[in-house]
C-alpha cells in the first residue's frame, strides 16, 4: 500500500445529505424544513440570542460596572526584560519598540518592577512603579520622566 492509496474504512465517511431531491431521499419536498414558519423562509431563522419572545439571557442577567472612556493604556516594560541591554544604555520608547521589547507605544510606558535588574541603565519612560524606580537608581541607573 501506498501513500497515494489510502482511504478511510468503508462506512465510516458519510456523504452529504442532500435535500429537496425526491421522496425516496428522506428529504424531499420541504427539504427537512417542515410546513411554512419563519425557518421555512428564504433567510429566515432567529438572530443569535433570541429565545422565541421570551426575554433573552442577556437581559434578564444583571449589569455590574463601567467602562471608562478614558481610561489610560500603558505599555508595561518590567525591569527583568531591560536586562538584555548593555551597561550605559539610554532606554527610550523608541528603542524599546526597535528591539520588540513592546509593540506599540500606547498611551505611554510605566516600567514594573518585576524581575531583578542587574544592569546600570538610563531609563525614559511615562511612568515608573515606585519599587522599579528604587531598583533602577540602586543598580546604579538613572530615570527620566518623559
Amino acid at each position: 500500500m501506498k501513500l497515494h492509496e489510502l482511504k478511510p474504512a468503508e462506512g465510516s465517511r458519510k456523504e452529504r445529505n442532500r435535500v429537496g431531491r425526491g421522496i425516496g431521499s428522506g428529504n424531499g419536498k420541504t427539504a427537512g424544513k417542515g410546513h411554512k414558519g419563519q425557518n421555512a423562509r428564504s433567510g429566515g431563522g432567529v438572530r443569535p440570542g433570541f429565545e422565541g419572545g421570551q426575554t433573552p439571557l442577556f437581559r434578564r442577567l444583571p449589569k455590574r460596572g463601567f467602562t471608562n472612556i478614558n481610561r489610560k493604556d500603558y505599555a508595561i516594560v518590567n525591569l527583568d526584560a531591560l536586562n538584555r541591554f548593555e551597561d550605559g544604555t539610554e532606554i527610550t520608547p523608541v528603542l524599546l519598540i526597535e528591539t520588540g521589547v513592546i509593540s506599540k507605544e500606547k498611551a505611554g510606558i510605566k516600567v514594573l518592577a518585576k524581575g531583578k535588574l542587574e544592569k546600570k541603565l538610563s531609563v525614559k519612560a511615562h511612568k515608573f512603579s515606585s519599587a522599579a524606580k528604587e531598583a533602577i537608581e540602586a543598580a546604579g541607573g538613572s530615570i527620566e520622566v518623559i
